[in-house]
C-alpha cells in the first residue's frame, strides 16, 4: 500500500493544521472542503493541490483523510450522491479522523471493502491546539494492516497513536475519552466555583493542586481562562453535545450506566440555552456560577 499521495476532506479548525503538517512532511496533498474559500485559504498557506470535486480527489489519492462533522458527512462523502466511493482505486485506504457512531463506522468498513477498499476510523483527541502543534493523539480501528501503511501519516500530525481493534474500536475508545472529559470538566467547574465562594485566592489554588493528584490536561489549560470568564475559542459545547449524544446511544445498546455523563449532556443542553453553543466546554463553569 503507498502512502504517498494524500486526499484530505474538511480544512475546519482541526483539518486545515493536520493537512498542512502532512505537506510539511512533503507528502501529494491533495485538499477538498465543501467551502471552497477554505481551501484557497490552506493553499495560501501550504504546498498543495485544490481538488474540485470528491471524485476528483478519489482518483488522485491513495490514501483519503476525513476530518468532518458527523456520521451524515463521512457517510454523504463516502457512498452519497456525488461521494467518493465509484472513483477509489483498489487498496485505497481512508482515514476517518471524525468522531462518529461505531455502527457508522462498521457500515463504511463494510461498504468499502466491497470496493477493495479499507476504511480506518481513527478518532482524535487534543484539540485545536493538539491539531496545530502536530501534538494530537489518535484511536484507530478497523484493518490492521491498513493501519500498518498509515503509520507515516499520523506521525505527521501526533504524538501518540494506538491500534485499538476491530471496526469501531477507534469510536468506542473515543466515547471513553468524552466521558472522561465531561466528568473532568464539571469537577473542574465545581472546584473552581467552591473556591471562589469559599473567599480563596483561586489561581493559588490551582497552581497547588495542578502540582498533584488532580492534575489534569484540562487543569492545565483551562483554569486560567476559567477564572477569566474566556470562552470563545476551543471545543464548541455543540460538538460535544453531539458527541455525548452518540456516547449515551451506545450506552443504551450495552447497557452501560452513564448517570453522570448522561446528566453533563444534561448541563450543557442548559449552556446551548444561554446562547453559549459555540463556546469552550469548560463553561460549564458559567452554568455553575449562575446556579
Amino acid at each position: 500500500m503507498k502512502t504517498d499521495k494524500i486526499g484530505f476532506i474538511g480544512l475546519g479548525v482541526m483539518g486545515a493544521p493536520m493537512a498542512g503538517h502532512l505537506s510539511k512532511n512533503n507528502f501529494q496533498v491533495s485538499v477538498f472542503n465543501r467551502s471552497h474559500e477554505k481551501s484557497i485559504i490552506w493553499k495560501s498557506k501550504y504546498k498543495g493541490k485544490i481538488c474540485e470535486s470528491l471524485s476528483n480527489i478519489a482518483t488522485s489519492s491513495e490514501i483519503i483523510i476525513l476530518c468532518v462533522r458527523n456520521d451524515k458527512d463521512v457517510k454523504d462523502i463516502i457512498n452519497g450522491k456525488s461521494g467518493i466511493i465509484d472513483s477509489l482505486k483498489p487498496g485505497s485506504i481512508i482515514i476517518d479522523h471524525t468522531t462518529t457512531s461505531a455502527e457508522l463506522a462498521k457500515k463504511m468498513n463494510e461498504v468499502l471493502l466491497l470496493k477493495d477498499c479499507y476504511f480506518i476510523d481513527a478518532p482524535i483527541s487534543g484539540g485545536q491546539l493538539g491539531a496545530e502543534s502536530g501534538t494530537l493523539s489518535i484511536m484507530a480501528g478497523g484493518n490492521q494492516k491498513a493501519y500498518e501503511a498509515s503509520k507515516s501519516i499520523f506521525e505527521a500530525y501526533s504524538k501518540f497513536y494506538k491500534f485499538m481493534g476491530p471496526s469501531g474500536s477507534g469510536q468506542l475508545t473515543k466515547m471513553v475519552n468524552q466521558i472522561c472529559i465531561a466528568g473532568l470538566i464539571q469537577a473542574l467547574a465545581e472546584g473552581i466555583n467552591f473556591s471562589e465562594k469559599a473567599g480563596l485566592n483561586s489561581a493559588d489554588v490551582m497552581e497547588v493542586i495542578t502540582k498533584g493528584a488532580a492534575q489534569s490536561w484540562q487543569m492545565d489549560n483551562r483554569w486560567k481562562t476559567m477564572l477569566n470568564d474566556e470562552y470563545d475559542f476551543g471545543f464548541a459545547v455543540d460538538l460535544m453535545r453531539k458527541d455525548l449524544d452518540i456516547v449515551l446511544d451506545q450506552a443504551k445498546t450495552i447497557n452501560a450506566n452513564l448517570e453522570i455523563t448522561d446528566l453533563i449532556n444534561n448541563f450543557y443542553k442548559e449552556i446551548q440555552g444561554l446562547g453559549g453553543g459555540r463556546w469552550d466546554t469548560s463553561s460549564l463553569l458559567k452554568r455553575v456560577q449562575e446556579k
